[in-house]
């Protein structure tokens, strides 16, 4: 199995140059993705284009990661209704720290034969003057030609700037100088680059006489319609500042059935019979979620490591399957994270002499229920529990109920949960 054909059992083939995947069975090839760093972090939905260098670097190949500090100062229209906000060089170039900081975990810069590279278009654009680029590159290709593509199409009747009209043209001389300079034959990235990937190829046979190749990888949807990447938080990020690694391991903990299949295949390294056996036994007894939690358990040891991912199935399973004692393991930050939106309730310190009962507790004093008549049928039915622990209707809470001196967990039936914060 060569890389294409590997990818394409993968479902990560959506377009295809002619003569690419001769190409990469017949020699080692330098490919390369571009990101532009428009924030501090890559998200989930990066990674599906950063899988592709990792399964090149896999096959022999090198893989080349453009930084784009130059197309981040424009914005790429592809796949957007409006203009984006234009970033300064400072918020760009921190930005690229942080992106570069995270492809080191996915791609091996140290190896020999086939190291990754990093590069970053504002070295070949900071000094070349508007001039030399129309003169130079902008005659190369027909105004024709570039109202073709579908990113400039679709944004027509809504409006585009000359900005972001030009970018498919910087992103072609990237592949040009690439191609010129470094030996980059071939680029990747999403099916809505197809556009700006293609007049790259051109501008190297308009300009150079050359031949370089391209492909695609379906852009990732999931099954229920809503937009990969996604949580109720906004953005999934690869930084675990943004987005830690409790949540990234939920993510894709949560992935349904259908999308699971799609992911295990498309974010991790698991051979494809591996992923097969896995997919026929989860369809077998689905409610144990063998397959979410392989993927979940793949994605996080890769992105964040072994440390990060044991914490993260440990605060899982403290809060749906543990005990009293893994609760009160917890830190504060590991709690209030595990217990996000989770509804919140207060209770007073004072005035209660170091207990209060539950009846009070579960009604007057916090207001989870409406009552203490329905705090007692509540108790009485044994369907309450205090921190992971069935509680009864002569019950009290001390101070030694408290997690980490200042919550407690209440929990009704299998599925309400209550967080109260004791001030």
């Amino acid at each position: 199995m060569n890389v294409i054909e590997e990818l394409r059992a993968r479902g990560m083939i959506q377009d295809i140059m002619p003569g690419t995947e001769e190409l990469l069975a017949k020699e080692s090839v330098a490919a390369y993705v571009g990101v532009d760093p428009t924030a501090d972090s890559m998200h989930v939905g990066n990674l599906a284009t950063m899988m592709l260098l990792v399964f090149l670097q896999k096959y022999g190949h090198t893989p080349v990661a453009l930084v784009g500090g130059a197309t981040g100062m424009i914005g790429d229209p592809s796949g957007k209704s409006a203009e984006r906000n234009l970033l300064d060089e400072e918020t760009l170039r921190h930005n690229q720290a942080g992106v570069r900081k995270q492809l080191q975990n996915l791609l091996d810069f140290e190896c020999a034969g086939n190291p990754a590279r990093l590069e970053n278009n504002y070295d070949w654009f900071k000094d070349m003057g508007a001039l030399d680029f129309l003169r130079n590159v902008g005659k190369h290709l027909t105004v024709n030609y570039m109202m073709a593509k579908d990113s400039v199409k679709s944004r027509l009747e809504s409006g585009l700037s000359f900005t972001e009209f030009s970018y498919q043209l910087i992103q072609g001389y990237d592949f040009y100088h690439l191609y010129k300079n470094t030996g980059v034959k071939i680029q990747m990235g999403g099916s809505d680059q197809w556009g700006n990937i293609t007049a790259g190829t051109e501008l190297i046979r308009r300009m150079d006489g050359g031949e370089a190749f391209a492909f695609t990888c379906p852009l990732i949807t999931k099954s229920d319609g809503s937009k990969f990447g996604k949580s109720e938080g906004g953005n999934i990020w690869l930084d675990p500042a943004k987005t830690s690694p409790y949540k990234f391991y939920q993510f894709w903990l949560n992935a349904s059935d259908d999308d699971a299949e799609v992911f295990i295949k498309r974010f991790t390294l698991l051979p494809l019979d591996e992923i097969d056996t896995l997919i026929t036994a989860h369809r077998e007894a689905p409610h144990q979620r063998a397959l979410q939690q392989k993927l979940a358990e793949a994605i996080t040891v890769m992105i964040h490591g072994q440390e990060a991912y044991d914490q993260a199935v440990k605060a899982s399973q403290a809060l749906f399957k543990g005990s009293k004692e893994d609760l009160m393991a917890l830190n504060k930050s590991e709690l209030l994270e595990v217990l996000e939106g989770v509804p919140t309730y207060t209770l007073k310190r004072d005035g209660h002499e170091g207990e209060l009962d539950l009846v009070s507790f579960l009604s007057t004093e916090t207001g989870i229920m409406a009552s203490k008549g329905e705090a007692r049928r509540s108790l009485s039915e044994n369907s309450i529990s205090i921190n992971k622990e069935k509680v009864t209707v002569d019950g009290i809470i001390t101070e030694a109920d408290l997690l980490n001196g200042e919550f407690i967990l209440v929990q009704k039936g299998k599925k309400n949960k209550y967080l109260v914060v004791v001030e």
